[in-house]
């Protein structure tokens, strides 16, 4: 089961399985490639974000039949019956978030400075970017160019290492440059690092995903806490806690008798 593709949308799709069968938590993750803590936090809407839910047999992801037999067997792993098709862009520019794209700037200047062999063409494609803006960074004509710092656009998010390097080699090679005949023994311990930081992100979004779900678990154990003892305290009679007991009264001095009342008078008549 380690082989098979996970659905076009697993959070999606799990959110369906979850509402509409009776499949285990376990299976539902297995089939969907989560953490059974994410598919525990979507059963108890706990989950950060909603998700609409997916139909996989509508989808030719999952039969009827499939379903069926893991509702009967909890130990069954759910098989699928059509992978997704994958998705590619092949058309128009790349896209950027809004919240970068104020610094490709900074980073077209630093392929700039640090690959002029690379041509326009193909740092419009890496960045995403038109031409007139790499040109105007290039003759130092751009509206913003007294803020311009060249910068790694790796570091700053607008593409990974891997397109970065891929763009320079095919540049540096089409120039004809020394550095672009090919190293088997560098390729590889390229490819091993690639391989290895592929790992490590995902065991980081496995980590992350975990963290959030216990996290949730935590805040609605938390909220259900509060909410017993705030009902335990509205169940007190009234009053209770405000009576307090009351304050001894004290002691009235003895009155005066007659006989020292006298002997009092004749000493101030003295």
């Amino acid at each position: 089961m380690a082989d098979q593709p996970t659905p076009l949308m697993p959070h999606a799709t799990a959110t369906w399985l979850v509402d509409n069968t009776g499949l285990s938590f376990e299976q539902i993750a297995e089939f969907c490639g989560l953490h059974i803590l994410e598919v525990q936090a979507m059963a108890d809407d706990l989950a950060g974000s909603k998700y609409t839910g997916r139909d996989p047999v509508y989808a030719g992801e999952l039969t009827q039949e499939e379903i069926e037999k893991g509702q009967a067997d909890n130990s069954y792993s759910l098989k699928m019956q059509k992978a997704p098709a994958e998705v590619t862009r092949t058309k128009g520019p790349r896209y950027t978030p809004v919240s970068k794209r104020q610094d490709k700037p900074d980073g077209i200047a630093w392929i700039l400075r640090n690959h002029p062999e690379v041509t326009d063409a193909q740092i419009s494609k890496l960045i995403g970017t038109t031409r007139n803006t790499i040109g105007a960074i290039r003759e130092r004509s751009h509206w913003n160019i007294q803020n311009i710092q060249p910068k790694d656009p790796v570091t700053l998010g607008l593409c990974s290492q891997r397109e970065l390097d891929a763009v320079v080699k095919a540049a540096a090679k089409k120039a004809g440059l020394e550095n672009a005949v090919s190293d088997p023994a560098v390729e590889a311990s390229d490819k091993a690092r690639l391989i290895e930081e592929l790992r490590r992100e995902r065991d980081d979004n496995e980590k992350a995903a975990a963290e959030a779900a216990q996290e949730a678990e935590a805040a609605a154990w938390l909220q259900a806490k509060r909410a017993s003892e705030e009902e335990q305290l509205s169940g007190m009679p009234i009053g209770t806690a405000s009576e307090a007991p009351a304050e001894p009264e004290t002691e009235a001095a003895p009155a005066e008798t007659p006989a020292e009342s006298d002997d009092a008078e004749e000493q101030a008549e003295e």
